[in-house]
């Protein structure tokens, strides 16, 4: 049983926003389709953190959690990302997996999950300019739900810090997010978001203060889950 990652899949299966009209993207969902399932076996599990589907309503994302939960080998986990509009409470959306029988996906939010010799812990992170008080508001609560990620732990696996935002881009970092990945003593911290020239420009792969960052958009990746362990 392995552990793999990759963020920003982006699934346009039921609505008429895909990627294909960018550089680099085209025929994106067969490459997805196609390297994953070339490296990952079904007793296997993926974390997906975030930007999984173009979809607006929870509804919406009948055939995108469909290709995740049927085409795509392993058990996935979820995370919220920016464009994830129709995610909702953990509740909810456990609801609609569990009416749809999407019976190999869950949902990362305000909890944790234990695969093989790992903790599995996250939230979306927020922007790291932060210029209004709706900023600094939507930064405090995702500080809070990572807490609670990580605060759901009960064993003494090794953990492992699943983001959306990236807390380090370019010259500018997320202090409060290092604060909590050092109390915690996370050494592994993976991220997504970036695309394009962002992932030549700003990207931070490797060491730093001794948690090892690395950037796992869909792109980047050449649209191959990234082993783990």
């Amino acid at each position: 049983m392995s552990l793999f990652c990759i963020a920003d899949l982006h699934l346009s299966l039921g609505n008429d926003k895909p990627m294909d009209i960018f550089s680099g993207w085209q025929d994106y969902t067969n490459r997805i389709l196609n390297n994953w399932n070339s490296i990952v076996k079904d007793e296997d599990t993926v974390v997906v953190a975030g930007d999984i589907s173009w979809a607006m309503k929870l509804e919406d994302c009948f055939n995108d959690f469909d290709f995740i939960n049927n085409k795509l080998k392993g058990k996935k986990i979820l995370l919220k990302g920016n464009h994830d509009y129709w995610w909702g409470t953990k509740r909810k959306i456990d609801s609609y997996l569990e009416e749809n029988s999407f019976d190999k996906i869950k949902i990362l939010f305000n909890n944790s999950y234990t695969v093989g010799n790992y903790n599995i812990c996250g939230t979306r992170g927020w922007n790291l300019e932060i210029d209004s008080e709706e900023d600094e508001k939507i930064l405090n609560r995702e500080l809070g739900r990572l807490k609670l990620s990580l605060d759901s732990v009960d064993n003494d696996k090794e953990t492992i810090v699943f983001l959306h935002y990236p807390p380090l881009y370019g010259t500018q970092r997320c202090q409060e997010i290092f604060d909590i990945l050092h109390n915690y003593n996370i050494t592994k911290c993976y991220y997504g978001h970036l695309h394009g020239q962002k992932i030549i420009k700003y990207s931070y792969n490797g060491d730093y203060e001794g948690i090892k960052l690395k950037l796992i958009s869909t792109d980047s990746v050449s649209f191959t889950p990234v082993l783990i362990g």
